[in-house]
C-alpha cells in the first residue's frame, strides 16, 4: 500500500511553490530536483517548462505508458500558502492538478526502484502553460516526434477524482463585433443601436439548446455560451459598436472547420463580425484501447466522458492515444477552496501501481 502521509506531504510542499502560468520556473526546478533519473530515467527535455523523462534502458518489446501532469496553476486567492486538516489538502493546485503530479513523482520513484513486474514501461512528462492558451505540451511533442511511434498510451493525470474520463470537448472561442451609428439616445432613429443588433443577433446562442453526441457509449454534451459582452459609451449615446465572447464547445467527432461554420450558421443572416481567437479540436475517444481496457478492468474504474478540453486533444493531434485519469476532484478545480483527500492520493497512486504491476 502507498504511503499516504508522503504523498499528503508532498502535495502540500508542491501546492506552495509559486507556479501560476508563465511563472513555472520555480516548480520546474523543484520537480527537476525530485524526480528520480541515473540508471532509470533519462532527461531527454528540460525546455520550455517542460520535463520529459523516458526509460533510460528502451525494450522494444514493452508497451510505453506516458504519465503526463501540468505544473501550472491559475492565480492564487488567499489559498497559498496551503494546509493539510484531517486528511485534506487545502491550497491552490491541490486538485488541479499538483495531486496528480505528487501521485507521478512517486510513481516514477517506484519505477526507478525497480518496484514492478509487468512488461510495461513508463515515462513522465511534467508541463507548464496548460491553463492558458499557450500550452508548453504541442511544442514539447513536436521536439520529439519519435513519442507518436514509442508512445502505446497516455495517461492525463488532471482531476477526475480517480475516475477513467475519456476523450475530451473541442474549444472554440470567438469575437464577435457588430457595429452601428452613435446617436443621441432622445434621436435614436437618427443612429443604429448596435447592442440591439447584438441582442437579436445572439439570441440563437442564448436560446440554443444542449446537443447531446453519443460516441462508443459515451455522451458528450455540446454548448455554446456568451462568456463575455461590452458596448456603450454613455447613457444619453446610442452604442455604435457592440463586442461578444462567444465559447463553443464541441464533441471529438466533429473538426475545428466544422465547429466554426455551425457558429456562423447560428449567427444567421445577421451583419456581424466573427473573429475565430482559438479553435481546438476535441480528444479521441479511445475507450477500446487495450490498455485502457486494463487499467479500467484493475480499478473498477467508472468510465464517462470528458466535459471538458485537455490536454488529451493535443496528445490526440500528435497520434498518441490518451485518457484522462488523476486523484484530484473535478468539483474543486479552481475553487477559492480548492482542495484534495489524502485518501483520493492513495487510491489514484494504487490504481497506476496496480496497472504497472507492483509487485507484492
Amino acid at each position: 500500500m502507498t504511503d499516504g502521509d508522503a504523498l499528503a506531504a508532498r502535495t502540500l510542499a508542491l501546492v506552495d511553490v509559486p507556479s501560476v502560468s508563465r511563472d513555472e520556473a520555480a516548480i520546474v526546478d523543484e520537480v527537476r530536483a525530485i524526480a528520480p533519473t541515473g540508471d532509470a530515467f533519462e532527461l531527454v527535455d528540460d525546455e520550455d517548462t517542460c520535463l520529459l523523462y523516458l526509460p533510460a534502458r528502451r525494450r522494444e518489446e514493452s508497451p510505453l505508458v506516458l504519465f503526463a501532469g501540468h505544473l501550472d496553476t491559475v492565480p492564487i486567492a488567499g489559498n497559498v500558502p496551503g494546509r493539510r486538516d484531517d486528511g485534506v489538502i487545502h491550497g491552490r493546485g491541490s486538485s488541479d492538478q499538483k495531486a496528480g503530479i505528487a501521485v507521478m513523482l512517486a510513481l516514477q520513484s517506484a519505477v526507478a526502484e525497480g518496484s514492478f513486474t509487468t512488461g510495461l514501461d513508463a515515462g513522465f512528462l511534467y508541463v507548464g502553460r496548460e491553463e492558458i492558451d499557450e500550452s508548453a505540451l504541442a511544442p514539447c511533442l513536436a521536439r520529439h516526434p519519435e513519442l507518436t511511434d514509442r508512445v502505446s498510451l497516455a495517461i492525463v493525470t488532471e482531476p477526475t477524482d480517480n475516475a477513467l474520463e475519456i476523450g475530451c470537448l473541442g474549444n472554440l472561442n470567438a469575437r464577435i463585433t457588430l457595429r452601428g451609428a452613435a446617436a443621441h439616445s432622445a434621436r435614436p432613429w437618427l443612429g443604429r443601436n448596435a447592442v440591439h443588433d447584438g441582442i437579436l443577433a445572439l439570441a440563437a446562442i442564448a436560446d440554443l439548446p444542449v446537443r447531446d453526441v453519443e460516441i462508443d457509449g459515451l455522451v458528450f454534451r455540446e454548448v455554446a455560451n456568451v462568456t463575455t459582452i461590452e458596448g456603450g459609451i454613455a447613457p444619453n449615446v446610442i452604442p455604435d459598436r457592440l463586442v461578444a465572447t462567444v465559447n463553443v464547445r464541441y464533441a471529438p467527432n466533429h473538426t475545428p472547420a466544422e465547429a466554426e461554420a455551425r457558429l456562423r450558421e447560428l449567427l444567421g443572416p445577421h451583419d456581424v463580425e466573427v473573429e475565430i481567437v482559438s479553435n481546438a479540436p476535441g480528444g479521441p475517444v479511445a475507450a477500446t484501447h487495450p490498455l485502457v481496457q486494463r487499467l479500467r478492468e484493475i480499478g473498477s474504474l467508472e468510465v464517462r466522458p470528458k466535459q471538458a478540453w485537455t490536454p488529451v486533444a493535443e496528445f490526440g493531434e500528435a497520434g498518441i492515444p490518451a485518457v484522462n485519469c488523476g486523484p484530484g476532484d473535478p468539483a474543486y478545480a479552481h475553487r477559492d477552496d480548492e482542495q484534495v483527500t489524502e485518501a483520493a492520493l492513495v487510491a489514484g497512486h494504487d490504481l497506476f501501481r496496480a496497472f504497472l504491476g507492483a509487485r507484492p
